[in-house]
């Protein structure tokens, strides 16, 4: 996530140690999973440690690192019998110095009039690539941020591969250079407004590796006020699945991540997820963040969750999921 530098004062007032992380995320257990069983913990697991590993060196735009994550992604795609929405799966950058992609796939709509309206379905898998060391250790991984909502894409990917259950045609898309300064979406939001694209909403994860703890809400939305999304949300889950955190507000988190070239260029609700609460969590951008801290269960349990959401949001008759004046 591209946050501002005060961050990492708020991120360094915990004293927590890796173990002791890893005991309270384990400690954690996720609520039952009631309508969607589709995503497995050994699953989310094997995506994400691949993601996060050492041998793509932190997935820094342009490198050989994110060509490795590239590969992989398309593989999914692929795998799965997900076309490329453009002539390959790779959405090259005009707008970085360096050969960078969007990794981007396509489900066409089952509906004969609602294929025409568009979904995107998105997460970044760039990070930093090399920084500073902390204890010898120098990669800067990325597992939190932002391969854990990479994962979670690849979940979806893999549902909606299989259901063909959209109404309304799916794009899925992994954006290269968001810690550049989200050139990744700015990219494709400019080229598929010129396209005249008729996008009916945009849905974001972000830092969803670890659950947050003593709240209401399993995740927490970006603008929540700008949109009727989070209402619509809970309503088709029947529960409480997403909420508002004040201090997204203070950081103005709705514009610091993805979602927000969307909202730009389109004027259509275009909003992100998060379990990254600011205090769940203390290796923001450091080589700490790593696969081993990580909560698959709960990163499941979050995917699990919003498949019949997502499935009830993009299958509406009318564009329910309005902005707010």
């Amino acid at each position: 996530m591209r946050l501002f530098l005060a961050f990492t004062a708020i991120l360094v007032l915990s004293c927590t140690t890796k173990k002791e992380m890893i005991e309270s995320s384990e400690n954690q257990i996720v609520s039952e999973i009631k309508e969607t069983n589709f995503s497995k913990p050994e699953n989310v697991a094997k995506t994400l440690s691949f993601l996060a590993s050492d041998e793509l060196e932190g997935r820094d735009s342009g490198s050989e690192g994110i060509e490795k994550a590239s590969i992989f992604l398309e593989r999914i795609l692929k795998e799965n019998g997900v076309k490329p929405y453009f002539n390959s799966y790779r959405d090259t950058l005009t707008n970085f110095d360096k050969p960078s992609y969007n990794i981007v796939g396509y489900i066409e709509g089952n509906d004969p009039k609602l294929k025409n309206e568009f979904v995107i379905i998105g997460a970044h898998y760039d990070h930093i690539g090399k920084i500073a060391a902390v204890n010898g250790d120098d990669i800067g991984n990325g597992a939190n941020d932002n391969a854990s909502g990479t994962t979670a894409v690849t979940e979806v990917v893999k549902y909606f591969a299989k259901s063909k259950s959209n109404k309304r045609s799916l794009i899925f898309a992994f954006f290269s250079a968001e810690e550049k300064g989200l050139l990744g979406s700015k990219h494709l939001a400019k080229k598929l407004k010129k396209q005249n694209m008729n996008l009916y909403f945009m849905f974001n994860f972000e830092m969803i590796g670890i659950p947050m703890k003593d709240r209401d809400m399993l995740m927490y939305i970006t603008g929540f006020g700008k949109s009727n999304m989070a209402q619509k949300i809970n309503e088709y889950a029947n529960e409480k699945l997403v909420g508002y955190l004040p201090i997204e507000t203070q950081y103005q988190l709705f514009r610091a991540s993805d979602n927000y070239p969307f909202f730009n260029e389109f004027e259509v609700p275009a909003q992100t997820v998060s379990t990254f609460d600011f205090e769940n969590f203390q290796f923001y951008h450091q080589p700490d963040d790593e696969f081993e801290l990580m909560n698959p269960t709960h990163m499941a349990n979050v995917v699990n969750k919003m498949i019949p959401v997502l499935e009830e949001m993009m299958n509406a008759k009318t564009k329910e999921i309005v902005l707010k004046k």
